[in-house]
């Protein structure tokens, strides 16, 4: 009797209408594997939120398929969220050297490193994970050991190329390995998984190199300023520049910020970055050099709150300050959310008096996507049955299926997918099928989804209408609720009390109303007790103020 044959399904976890969080999970029978996982920005409306991570909830109703992670690079957007992941399952993990070194920095943080099986793989190489045979593709992107995928599957070759683009020129190693795609096109595939985040940018993306010759240029034209440079921490070709500008031009090198530390570290005992012993200093030697002879490397391109950039240009930084003249040089584009914390970043330097570089005004970074005309060569060399745009808000998705459609592939062909959506394949046939449990995590310093939309509105609240608490002390002796003391009345975010003592007289006064009718009523449900004073006082100070703050009322027995 024939074993009977499954359906293979793609599900996209995160990434889909959005930047960032990037994970994929392809299951077939009683096998799965993940595609990444990572993490995204918080948007402006997350108060207090440190991270975003996709919802693992899907995984844990079939956690025991699970085969093992495989990850394209490290990014954070590609890796972040992997800790919290294996904090819940214990699955092997592949990537490439840098990736796992990049990862290994993370476990060992949420102590983690011990505990996870790693296997490193590298470009070339085929690796079986349950039922799927793997082959890991050399590409480039803007970190080193990036790699997409050819995962072989019993309903036929499935092509994930994680974040890409065709560069002949790189920093280090060879360039994309287009032959292999071509290779694979001819042999036939099934679906790709094509990265979309560019595919509105007409022609093609340029070289890394070319970012070498700009900061040469910002190092010859600064012959007497300190030079401040903000970058990616996992940029490490990026990084590896400026470094070697700095070298020829003679300056040392200060680097700061953990993440940057950590990522330069890692990459350099990995063999990924050449830094001669001595060029860099520490922060307590920097009295002991001119601006001149002088290059800082920083953390805070995307204007993140607490990063090195971002501190220093509030005057926040308890050692490094601006000096009128310095030049700062910001080398990376905004993810989509962050351009206002950028912007303030930039004017607060500029106030300081620091001449501020970014792109617009020098071409001081490029993209490590590809554009329309690479997408174009990849789904050429490809040539897949089925697509599925990956990596990229609900416009690019869109448009990457227009653009396929415009190369002769039929529209009902390519699957544009929300998260948790379900794709379902066999070897002739392909189809929508459903949702999985889906969505996103919030990271509120260790906490992992303990915060969720109640409470955010609740920070929401407070963020904009500020809090009035009111104190009574009350006694339940006789049968009643008497008040006994108060009602103490405190304000934050809302008026400054000494300024509005009329207000709060008035305020006090409903609350000893509302106390006395609740005694007359013999009521002593401190819920019923609170809830009417709420209310009573939420009326009183929207008809006194047009305002609507949190009201916490606070019952002590005494």
């Amino acid at each position: 009797m024939a074993a009977k044959k499954h359906k293979l399904k793609i599900i996209t976890l995160g990434g889909q209408e959005e930047i960032g969080k990037n994970m994929t999970v392809i299951e077939y029978g009683n096998d799965l594997i993940i595609v990444d996982c990572g993490v995204a920005f918080p948007q402006d409306d997350m108060l207090g939120i440190d991270l975003v991570i996709p919802d693992f909830t899907y995984i844990h109703n079939d956690r025991k398929k699970i085969r093992g992670v495989v990850l394209t690079h490290g990014h954070e957007d590609h890796i972040g969220a992997t800790p919290y992941f294996l904090r819940e399952f214990n699955t092997p993990i592949y990537g490439t050297k840098l990736t796992l070194g990049l990862l290994g920095n993370k476990l060992k943080e949420h102590g983690l490193a011990n505990q996870v099986t790693v296997n490193c793989v590298s470009p070339g190489e085929t690796v079986k994970i349950g039922c799927f045979v793997v082959e890991f593709i050399h590409t480039t992107h803007s970190i080193a050991d990036s790699v997409a995928l050819a995962v072989n599957t019993p309903m036929g070759l499935v092509i994930h190329s994680g974040d890409l683009k065709v560069d002949y020129t790189p920093i280090q190693g060879e360039s994309i390995d287009l032959q292999r795609f071509a290779e694979l096109g001819k042999n036939g595939v099934l679906a790709f998984l094509c990265e979309s985040t560019n595919v509105l940018e007409k022609g093609y993306t340029m070289s890394e190199r070319m970012v070498g010759g700009i900061f040469e240029e910002i190092f010859v034209k600064s012959p007497y300023q300190r030079i401040m440079i903000a970058s990616f921490a996992s940029n490490i070709h990026r990084i590896q520049q400026i470094i070697n500008a700095a070298i020829k031009y003679k300056r040392k090198v200060l680097i700061l910020g953990r993440s940057m530390i950590n990522a330069i570290k890692t990459a350099s005992e990995l063999g990924y970055m050449d830094i001669p012993p001595g060029l860099t200093i520490e922060i307590s030697e920097l009295k002991n050099y001119t601006d001149q002879q002088l290059a800082i490397i920083t953390t805070g391109s995307q204007g993140e709150t607490m990063s090195a950039l971002t501190r220093i240009a509030s005057s926040d930084h308890r050692q490094i300050g601006i000096k009128p003249g310095d030049r700062v040089v910001i080398s990376a584009s905004p993810i989509p959310g962050n351009e206002k914390m950028i912007n303030k970043v930039i004017n607060d330097l500029i106030k300081q008096g620091a001449d501020v570089i970014y792109e617009g005004l020098m071409d001081v970074h490029v993209s490590g996507h590809a554009k329309e005309e690479e997408i174009k060569l990849l789904h050429a060399l490809i040539k897949p049955r089925y697509l599925v745009p990956i990596h990229g808000e609900y416009r690019h998705l869109k448009q990457h299926r227009e653009l396929a459609v415009s190369m002769g592939m039929n529209k009902e062909n390519v699957f544009v997918l929300g998260i948790g959506d379900v794709l379902e394949l066999t070897d002739k046939t392909a189809r929508k099928a459903g949702q999985v449990p889906s969505g996103q995590l919030l990271v509120d310093g260790l906490e992992v989804g303990e915060v969720g939309s109640v409470v955010l509105r609740d920070r929401k609240h407070l963020s904009q209408d500020g809090i009035i608490i009111a104190v009574v002390g009350v006694n339940t002796d006789d049968g009643t609720c008497k008040m006994i003391s108060g009602p103490e009345i405190i304000s934050r975010g809302f008026v400054l009390m000494r300024e509005a003592e009329n207000l709060i007289k008035s305020i006090k006064a409903i609350v000893e109303s509302t106390m006395f009718e609740c005694e007359i009523k013999q009521t002593t449900d401190y819920q019923y007790i609170r809830n009417r004073i709420r209310e009573d006082l939420k009326e009183h100070v929207w008809q006194k103020t047009k305002r609507n703050p949190m009201i916490l009322p606070v019952l002590m027995e005494v």
